[in-house]
Order: structure tokens, then C-alpha cells, then sequence
């Protein structure tokens, strides 16, 4: 009797079957957009509360300065509304509700560092700078870490895969500011190749010019490289564990027992251990409209990380509460997008059956 063995590569027509219909597709999206708003809610309620309190409030001070260099009250809060763009009176809850009321309006406020400035315009001239080289960072890593993760677990029994592990093991645990100073020691300043700070070269004229899309480019690489390096020990060490655990299972063994080629079982290797870690990608991704605070600080970077950094120096909760706000948004709308590319890309969750 001949016993015949089926593969199960990934996708395969057994499950296909199984995929959400259109009105329970809608009804996930919905849920993760009514979870989402819920979300940014209870967040922008926490850091108005909280940076409400904090003391220093800029505004206050510029007003009681006024006062003291003989102003009456009422020319001291119009001189310090023209100044700031306004003058938040009234109790807590009153200035909560016309918070609320400008974040409907997608108004963030004026800054109190920077009078007359936008909130939303500061950060948009921000987010340019953090953007790019976290995004570049965190693509290279992720397929770097994922490349050579397969390689680990697979030569996980000779020199290879030892190297591999200890290389990731050892940046995993290295700080990002460390790597960030090292790279800037060695490349900057004893083997001075690479620019030790800023995001373009002062004279280069802006524009799409060769000059400046290369002073771009030439002071983009140690950022880059040291997001790449802090984030490359995580992926390597988690697709090594994944494609450890599926290297076990059946449709492993059955493709090796048909003959297929390595290349095929490698390729069926990679898309099931690699599942798991698309949803850690997106979630990534949602981090980088945070920035990095060292990084940004180390190469002088004006990304929203040091935005936030300096908003939270001078006490500029408009800003503060803003750059928040953006960060929250961003990391929802990476975890809604990881769970509906996760539910896209495994149709066993499509089926409803376990992953």
C-alpha cells in the first residue's frame, strides 16, 4: 500500500476556503477603528491631565510678568493672548472640553515656545526628519534579522549559527545610545569619514539636487546604521526561535520526505516562521513617529524625538500634548494595519483556525 503524503505549504487551497466573508471583514475593520478612537481618547485625556499639571506653565509666567512690570490684569492676559495665540482660563474641565473640541477640528494649538507657530506645523517639520531614517533603519533590520535568522536555526548546530546567535544576542542587549556613540567615536571622530551631526550640510541649496540629495544621504548613514544595529539582535534572535519551532512540523517533514528542493523547503521555512514577526514590524514602524530621543540627540537630528525633548525643557504642553497625540495615532494605526495584514497574509486566521 502506498501512503501518500501532502505538503502544507502556505495558502493552501484546504484553507482558502475558509476566509471571512465581505460583512465580517467590515465588521473587524470597524471594531479595531472604534477601538482605536477609544484608544487616542483615554490617551489625549491622560496627557492633557497630566501635562496640565505639571508646573512651569509658560503662559502663566509671561502673565505675571507683565503684571509685575506695572500691567493691570486684563492688558497682561490680552498682551499674553496676542503673544500666545491664546490664554487658557477657566477651570480644568472647561479647558478639557475645548481641547476636545479643537482635536475634532484636527487643531493642536499654537506652541508656547515658539509663539504663532502651529503645533501641527512644527511637528509636520519634524516628522520629515524622523520618518526616513527610522523607516530605512527598521526595513533593514527586519530583513537582515530575518535572513539571518533563517541561517541561525538552520546551522544552529555548527560555527555559522553560533556566530550568527551571539551577534544578535550581543547588540540585543547593547543601548541604542551606546551604539549611536561608538559609531559616532570611531566614524566621526577618530576615523573621521562621516559628518557628527545635523541633517544636511549648511551650504547645500534645498531642492532636488544632486548636492543636497547627497549631503542627505551622507549624514542619514550613522542614523541609519545605528537603527539598524539597535533593532537587528530582536529580529535575529526571534526568527531563529520561530523557524526553530516550525522546523518540527508536519509539512516540514513531509515536503523533505517528497524531495523538494532546499530552495522550496527553505522558502516554507521563512513565510510560516515569519508570520508572527509582521505584526512586531508594523508596531515598529508605528514607534518611528516617536523617534528616537538619543539618536535624534546624539547626530543632532530635529525629529520629533527632540521635538518632544525640547517640549518637555520649556514647558510647552500645547506641543507636548500634540507630539503625544501624533505618537499615539501612529502606533493605533500600525496595530490596526499589523492585525488585518496578519489576517491577510495567514489564512489559517482567516479560517478561524488556531495559528
Amino acid at each position: 500500500m502506498t501512503l501518500a503524503i501532502r505538503s502544507r505549504p502556505p495558502g493552501g487551497a484546504a484553507v482558502r476556503r475558509g476566509r471571512l466573508p465581505g460583512g465580517a471583514v467590515a465588521r473587524r475593520v470597524a471594531g479595531h477603528l472604534v477601538r482605536g478612537l477609544v484608544m487616542v481618547w483615554v490617551v489625549a485625556t491622560i496627557s492633557f491631565v497630566i501635562i496640565r499639571e505639571i508646573p512651569g506653565d509658560p503662559v502663566a509666567g509671561q502673565y505675571e510678568s507683565l503684571i509685575q512690570k506695572g500691567m493691570s490684569p486684563e492688558q497682561a492676559e490680552r498682551a499674553a493672548a496676542v503673544l500666545y495665540g491664546f490664554l487658557p482660563t477657566g477651570s480644568l474641565w472647561e479647558q478639557y472640553v475645548g481641547y476636545m473640541g479643537s482635536l475634532l477640528h484636527l487643531d493642536l494649538g499654537q506652541s508656547l515656545s515658539t509663539p504663532g507657530v502651529p503645533v501641527t506645523t512644527l511637528i509636520g517639520a519634524a516628522a520629515r526628519w524622523t520618518v526616513l531614517p527610522v523607516l530605512a533603519g527598521t526595513l533593514l533590520s527586519f530583513l537582515l534579522g530575518v535572513v539571518m535568522g533563517v541561517y541561525a536555526a538552520i546551522k544552529r548546530s555548527g560555527r555559522l549559527g553560533d556566530v550568527l546567535a551571539l551577534s544578535g544576542s550581543l547588540l540585543h542587549g547593547v543601548p541604542v545610545y551606546v551604539i549611536g556613540l561608538l559609531l559616532t567615536a570611531i566614524f566621526a571622530t577618530l576615523w573621521p569619514i562621516m559628518p557628527s551631526g545635523g541633517p544636511v550640510e549648511i551650504e547645500a541649496v534645498p531642492g532636488l539636487n544632486a548636492g543636497y540629495v547627497g549631503s542627505l544621504a551622507h549624514h542619514a548613514v550613522l542614523p541609519v546604521v545605528t537603527y539598524t544595529l539597535a533593532s537587528y539582535g530582536g529580529w535575529i534572535l526571534a526568527m531563529k526561535s520561530n523557524v526553530v519551532a516550525v522546523l518540527g512540523d508536519d509539512f516540514i517533514l513531509a515536503a523533505e520526505l517528497r524531495g523538494l528542493r532546499r530552495g522550496v523547503v527553505f522558502r516554507y521555512l521563512a513565510r510560516n516562521a515569519i508570520l508572527p514577526l509582521f505584526t512586531v514590524l508594523a508596531l515598529s514602524i508605528g514607534m518611528l513617529f516617536g523617534g528616537s530621543i538619543f539618536i535624534e540627540e546624539i547626530f543632532n537630528y530635529p525629529g520629533l524625538g527632540l521635538l518632544l525633548v525640547n517640549s518637555i525643557s520649556t514647558r510647552d504642553y500645547a506641543l507636548m500634548g500634540g507630539t503625544f497625540l501624533v505618537i499615539t495615532v501612529g502606533i493605533v494605526v500600525a496595530n490596526i494595519a499589523a492585525d488585518l495584514l496578519y489576517t491577510a497574509i495567514d489564512p489559517r486566521v482567516r479560517s478561524g483556525g488556531s495559528a
